[in-house]
């Protein structure tokens, strides 16, 4: 029987008052939703995020807000749909950002939970990948609400180590050091710790002894290295990286009052892109799409979330419909924290969902992707995207190649079903084109047409 998650300032049954979790969430880099043991990868060793799970809940249909990096954590970090901050894609230099109609940085006013957090009493830190702003005149992660940092990509102190030709391969281990270090300081106190991976982002490069359980997969009579050595290899150290983070937890009696939450920024990145060219073999699962894809395969990810004694042990939950802008909302209730004042969440609060309560979803879910897909024309989803219950509907803005499938039924959206759902089909473009019409003005790198129309679709309207 699932226990009772008791949010602060309520009382648990036998009347102790309960503590404010401290929160640990770990945020991978391209990892797909089928590349861990516990979502039946068949090759890739994953034993302590497969313990993870066994000790808490594995969502099946959990969400990221963009099918690439900054964006996805825009989301994370704001509880809004990214497009509303003009993050439409990767952040870059600063002429590419001009170019394609965005900021140089996440605004640093922007509403935070860090920032919450840590008013309400948290100590905070960033550990690893940042990728919300560098360069000239960017605010190192200071400014959005952490009390200590150490990260890639970012205008903050970065690693020693980074000229290491390993480095992105033993990077894992570097931030897990971090973040214990800040764990032992704070024990006494509630902190939130955001430990963002480099890997398995390419370019990959794992050491001969990360690739030795591998070695089976390296071709035969050819000096190379096989991809999925090389990837899988890289998978594994990063969960032999986290054991030791979960270890530290158990050793320090912090697990029992710690609430993790495990996932990835978006699906995993194409074969066809070069610095992936040698290792772009994640796995979406059985799903459609990859990085930078609106199809399942590129936004759809995993999720575990272990508190003990509040989310339940040993539970997949393939119901519920989660997403990352949920986390804003959702980490403000857990840890006592206010909403800032006029704040507009895109997301909601689903402690009850974590805690097991069957609870619909309310909020539908919003994408948009204006720029290029790599890889086979399969993955090559429309530019808009709404999930709306059971549903989840795919269309250009000039209302070209409308895509409409139903996720339980259709998870591999291989049955585009608009023809036959003319009123669902209707109601949800007209809910997408609003959403898009409410957008900050910025280019696509093309027409509609000429990057997401190479497949037939539905037409609606006129054009």
């Amino acid at each position: 029987m699932a226990v009772p998650l008791c949010l602060p300032g309520v009382s648990s049954a036998d009347g102790a008052a309960n503590r404010r979790p401290n929160i640990v969430f770990i945020l991978a880099d391209d990892l797909g939703w089928g590349d861990l043991g516990c979502y039946g990868h068949p090759h890739i060793r994953t034993p302590h995020l497969d313990r993870l799970a066994r000790q808490g809940t594995l969502f099946t249909q959990f969400y990221v807000n963009s099918g690439v990096c900054s964006p996805s954590r825009t989301a994370f970090m704001t509880g809004q749909f990214p497009s509303r901050h003009r993050i439409h894609g990767h952040l870059a230099n600063h002429s590419r950002n001009r170019a394609r109609g965005m900021p140089d940085w996440l605004d640093s006013d922007a509403p935070l939970v860090s920032r919450q957090l840590q008013a309400a009493g948290y100590r905070t830190a960033h550990f690893g990948k940042w990728h919300l702003g560098s360069g000239k005149h960017a605010p190192d992660p200071a400014a959005y609400g952490f009390d200590a940092h150490r990260t890639v990509q970012s205008s903050g102190p970065g690693f020693e180590q980074e000229n290491d030709e390993y480095f992105r391969a033993r990077s894992t281990d570097l931030i897990v050091d971090e973040a214990i270090q800040f764990i032992d300081a704070h024990r006494e106190e509630p902190f939130f710790v955001n430990i963002w991976t480099l890997v398995p982002h390419a370019t990959l490069h794992p050491t001969d002894e990360q690739m030795e359980p591998y070695r089976k997969f390296r071709p035969q009579k050819v000096p190379h290295r096989g991809a999925a050595q090389i990837y899988y290899a890289t998978v594994t150290a990063l969960d032999a990286a986290l054991g030791r983070l979960f270890q530290k937890l158990d050793e320090a009696k912090l697990a029992d009052r710690t609430l993790i939450l495990f996932s990835s920024d978006n699906g995993p990145e194409d074969i066809h892109i070069r610095n992936a060219s040698h290792s772009g073999i994640g796995s979406p699962g059985p799903f459609r799409g990859r990085k930078r894809s609106l199809y399942e395969g590129g936004v759809r990810v995993p999720l575990i979330v272990r508190w003990p004694g509040q989310v339940p042990a040993g539970r997949v939950d393939r119901r519920s419909v989660l997403t990352a802008v949920d986390w804003f909302p959702t980490l403000c209730r857990l840890a006592g924290a206010p909403l800032p004042p006029g704040y507009a969440p895109d997301g909601e609060d689903i402690g009850r969902v974590l805690r097991s309560e069957r609870a619909g979803r309310r909020r539908d879910i919003y994408w948009q992707w204006r720029f290029g897909i790599a890889g086979h024309p399969l993955h090559h989803s429309p530019v808009l995207a709404v999930r709306s219950g059971d549903w989840k509907l795919l269309l250009n803005p000039d209302k070209s190649r409308v895509e409409l499938y139903r996720i339980p039924d259709d998870p591999g959206e291989l049955r585009n079903v608009a023809a036959g759902h003319p009123a669902v089909t209707d109601r949800l473009a007209a809910a997408a084109l609003a959403w898009h019409g409410s957008l900050p003005d910025g280019p696509l790198a093309a027409s509609a047409g000429q990057i997401h129309g190479r497949w037939p679709g539905v037409k609606i309207g006129k054009e």
